[in-house]
């Protein structure tokens, strides 16, 4: 296996808000300590599920100089605030690296939909502009746009291109890659992290991990183990906190719902135009929450959660924006 710059349990950290919406930082390094203790040893600020779309780049730089601070060379911190405006990413990425990033996550521009030159365009200019290893991000349901096998490929004759985040699920596809590339492959899919790593992945990337690292961690040790068994049961024992985090509203809501609920977290709030569970929502997130038994991290015996302080969602004071 090539050398792994990244760790292999990271944690899509969420952003942790005041009830109006501004960023709790007691509360974000509290967090990033929790998940590094737990057993994270890595951490992906301003992704996808840290709210990205709606924070600042100020904030995205601060949420790295957090982070490093907290994690004291315990975990790599990855800063995966993209942008669908290549000169955006790289000002973005020079800022982040200037913050102490180990490396950086380039999602696939967004609504614009590049056809695949341009997107190979963009992760290499985005490449070019930094000297910290890449992590692409393949996530075409939210993005619109997948990055085609071939566009990987020759992505991947890119020095600082090192590695893929995978929420596309094709498995095949990934197999070809690792065949032919020295990529690295993270699973950007919760309910997949046992079978990507089964193909060869080299970790994950999980929105789940915020509130347990611990069994994570479990399954890459077995699997770089080869222990298969004690690997499964794990997989198992999260499969009904997985489903309770990632099926019913989007990742980011349900996690800060959970987290709030155990007293992790001051609010669950989310920036619109994300808003929390509904009544309806709410209560299937709690009935699969009844049934997470035996989940390092996750004791669920003092779950408290407050659907109204999870209701709506905030306007920060200051909005974040593309340039």
């Amino acid at each position: 296996m090539p050398e792994n710059p990244f760790g292999q349990v990271l944690v899509a950290l969420v952003t942790p808000f005041t009830a109006d919406g501004e960023v709790a930082w007691d509360d974000v390094e509290r967090h990033i300590d929790s998940c590094i203790s737990a057993g994270a040893d890595g951490v992906v600020v301003s992704g996808t599920t840290g709210e990205t779309s709606t924070l600042t780049d100020p904030e995205k730089v601060r949420l790295v100089e957090v982070a490093k601070d907290v994690s004291g060379g315990r975990a790599k911190v990855i800063q995966g605030g993209g942008s669908n405006e290549t000169a955006h990413a790289i000002e973005l990425y020079k800022k982040s690296a200037a913050a102490g990033a180990d490396g950086v996550m380039i999602v696939t521009p967004y609504y614009n939909k590049p056809t695949q030159a341009g997107l190979l365009t963009h992760f290499r200019m985005v490449a070019d502009a930094t000297d910290l290893p890449v992590i692409l991000y393949d996530i075409p349901g939210r993005t619109g746009v997948p990055i085609r096998y071939e566009t990987i490929l020759r992505a991947a004759k890119h020095p600082n291109i090192v590695a893929v985040k995978d929420a596309k699920g094709d498995f095949s596809e990934v197999s070809r890659v690792l065949n032919q590339t020295d990529l690295l492959y993270f699973s950007g899919d919760d309910a997949n992290v046992l079978p990507h790593l089964a193909i060869g992945a080299s970790g994950l990337i999980g929105v789940t991990a915020n509130i347990a690292a611990a069994p994570y961690r479990r399954i890459v040790d077995a699997v770089n183990g080869n222990d298969l068994a004690a690997a499964t049961a794990q997989h198992r024992l999260l499969e009904p906190l997985v489903r309770a985090v990632m099926t019913h509203v989007p990742g980011t809501v349900a996690a800060k719902y959970v987290l709030h609920g155990l007293g992790r977290i001051s609010s669950p709030r989310v920036r619109l135009p994300l808003v929390g569970p509904e009544e309806s929502e709410a209560a299937v997130i709690e009935d699969d929450l009844a049934l997470v038994r035996d989940v390092t991290g996750a004791d669920f015996r003092n779950f408290r959660p407050d659907r109204n302080a999870a209701a709506g969602g905030a306007l920060p004071k200051v909005a974040g924006t593309t340039r």
